[in-house]
């Protein structure tokens, strides 16, 4: 620790030529803080007597915090419960007429003088649905501004209403873009870009023309570090706000309200049950081409539920801009009010709840039949079925709450009041008449954002289908804990899913997303990664077995690769997408005779 805290105070004595990384963009110019005001819900009598910590005996809760254009967002919290800063987005964004990239950010937003030197434009790739009115959406992703690679800090002060401090305030170290430090770094996930917008192109390949652009900056910050727990925040009574301060503009902290509420409803955490309501044969297995009905049951950290039994929220209460939302923090799909694009903006604020089957565990793979939006649409079917033995080696279902044919329909036909539609806890799984004896995964996967905690979770059940054997997952990848640790495993982030088995089902290609598939995540997400320790082209790191890299095809490849030789340009085409390469084409195995080794894998 004592490298970390020299490193903390090395960094807490500059301020970056007093403003940013750039000499020229020197000192953020000085911004009047919000008007401070008493707020909210009444405290207990001994709370305000106290002036402590109200009496809250609670385990520390991760806190997530979000600025938007300057603009904190308020947050309630349980009076005097002690927090860890365990999320921080920021946001900056402008409109424009014409196509000046992100130029526009550093002229006129909230981020204008941090430091923009050194920006490029990384990648780009457009949305495949079409919008409303008949035209596309393209998305630019840019990197490597100054402000973007620069080591910096986070400062929150608890204050009260005159904004004098109530508790000691929590230093936070982001680190650098370039390599990850697990010793002084306090985030798992660090990620600083800017994205341009134009939401008006002619073609999925033609923006000429185009007048409707929107440029954005963006800070995602998530996942503290086990180190970085221990820094806690205590809300006293007297606390209305919190200060955050950031290093590359700290003479213009930000104001986020908090409002304390004595006696919430109900606790911090999230856990997720799901019990079957069908019973099971005398032998405790399920016959195949049976139907069997699954309940799933949303809980805080005490195990209250967060619902009345067979019912939860309809869509229209908890997601809309607007809408009241659940009482009890249950979140539904957000993006389409808060678009989400894998690695490079707010994949955490997806939200998306669903369920899957999956099986028999022995044949798990990767699946590669594309579900097009017509599946989704369809009335007569709540459940998906993704895979099938014959077609993709394995059998797999899966189910979103609302069920896709209200949650997309309602997008669709908004109208018709789909997403007014009751949404049950309840859906039934069918299991194929020729289905593989096995055991078969039961997955369903949520997210909780609830007095000031954003938290996932993730609940995987076994039922055996055919024989009392059990069979297990052969996992062709990992060890994943050689990085993702201290605070960033796999049963934190993402979906708070450790068990990689129960991922294949829910990440199929989609029609209108195609970037789908675990693999192709991994490797994009990783190849942009500047803090993945390892070489790229070194196979090893994660595969197991060289056969496991031998599946050419052009998501396999170009999810990682950003080029490829004039040769494959002539024979399948130019890349097109940064995710998989082309189009529906991309999940089709190349070859069988060519890329049998991969330079520098390690194999």
């Amino acid at each position: 620790m004592a490298g970390r805290a020299s490193l903390v105070a090395t960094l807490a004595s500059l301020t970056v030529a007093c403003g940013g990384p750039e000499s020229a963009e020197a000192v953020a110019p000085s911004v009047q803080e919000p008007e401070l005001a008493v707020q909210g819900e009444a405290l207990s009598l001994g709370d305000l007597l106290g002036g402590g910590n109200g009496g809250s005996s609670s385990a520390p809760v991760g806190l997530a915090l979000e600025v938007d254009n300057g603009k904190g967002v308020p947050i309630k919290v349980k009076a005097g419960q002690t927090f860890w800063v365990n999320q921080i987005d920021l946001r900056a964004s402008i409109t424009a007429s014409k196509d000046e990239g992100v130029d526009g950010l550093r002229q006129n937003s909230d981020f204008l003088v941090i430091g923009w030197n050194g920006v490029r434009l990384a990648d780009q790739e457009f949305v495949g649905l079409a919008n409303a009115d008949g035209t596309f959406t393209r998305r630019r992703f840019y990197r490597d501004a100054a402000w973007m690679k620069a080591p910096s800090l986070f400062t929150v002060e608890p204050v009260d209403a005159l904004g004098l401090l109530t508790g000691a305030p929590v230093l936070l170290n982001i680190g650098t873009d370039d390599t990850r430090r697990t010793e002084t770094d306090d985030f798992f996930i660090r990620r600083m870009r800017a994205i341009q917008w134009t939401r008006d192109c002619r073609s999925l390949t033609d923006c000429d023309g185009a007048r409707a652009y929107e440029e954005e900056a963006l800070v995602e910050l998530r996942n503290a570090y086990a180190h970085a727990k221990k820094q806690t925040l205590t809300f006293n009574s007297r606390t209305v706000g919190l200060r955050l301060r950031w290093s590359l503009r700290p003479f213009a902290p930000y104001y986020i309200p908090v409002t304390q509420v004595s006696k919430p409803e109900y606790d911090y955490g999230f856990a997720i049950d799901i019990k079957p309501l069908t019973a099971p044969r005398k032998d405790g297995t399920y016959a195949p081409g049976s139907d069997v009905t699954f309940q799933m049951t949303l809980k805080d950290g005490k195990g209250k539920a967060l619902h009345k039994p067979g019912r939860l929220p309809t869509y229209n209460e908890v997601a809309p801009p607007g809408a009241p939302g659940s009482p009890a923090g249950i979140q539904y799909y957000q993006a389409f009010f808060n678009p989400t694009t894998t690695y490079y903006r707010r994949k955490h604020q997806e939200r998306m709840m669903m369920t899957q089957l999956i099986g028999p565990a022995q044949d798990i793979q990767p699946i590669r039949s594309i579900v097009d939006l017509e599946a989704f649409l369809d009335d007569s079917q709540d459940v998906q079925t993704i895979a099938t033995p014959a077609r993709d080696g394995v059998y797999a279902q899966f189910m979103t709450f609302p069920p896709a044919n209200k949650l997309f329909g309602g997008a669709f036909f908004p109208t018709e009041g789909r997403w007014d539609a009751p949404v049950s806890d309840t859906w039934t799984y069918h299991l194929p008449a020729d289905a593989k004896p096995g055991t078969y995964l039961v997955t369903a996967k949520a997210r909780r954002a609830y007095m000031g905690e954003d938290r996932p979770a993730s609940r995987t059940i076994e039922i055996q289908v055919g024989t009392k054997t059990h069979t297990d997952a052969v996992l062709t990848t990992g060890p994943c804990n050689t990085c993702h640790s201290k605070g960033g495993e796999l049963s934190e982030v993402l979906h708070a899913n450790d068990n990689r088995a129960a991922c294949a089902s829910c990440h199929a290609p989609l029609g209108f997303e195609l970037e789908g598939p675990i693999f192709v995540r991994t490797h994009f997400i990783h190849s942009r990664s500047n803090r993945f320790d390892a070489p790229l082209e070194k196979c090893t790191s994660c595969h197991l077995k060289q056969e496991t890299t031998q599946r050419t095809s052009k998501a396999a490849c170009l999810s990682c690769h950003k080029s490829y030789p004039d040769s494959h340009v002539a024979k399948f085409g130019p890349i097109e997408s940064m995710y998989v390469g082309g189009g529906r084409e991309s999940f089709q195995q190349c070859t069988g005779s060519c890329h049998k080794t991969h330079p520098g894998s390690g194999f």
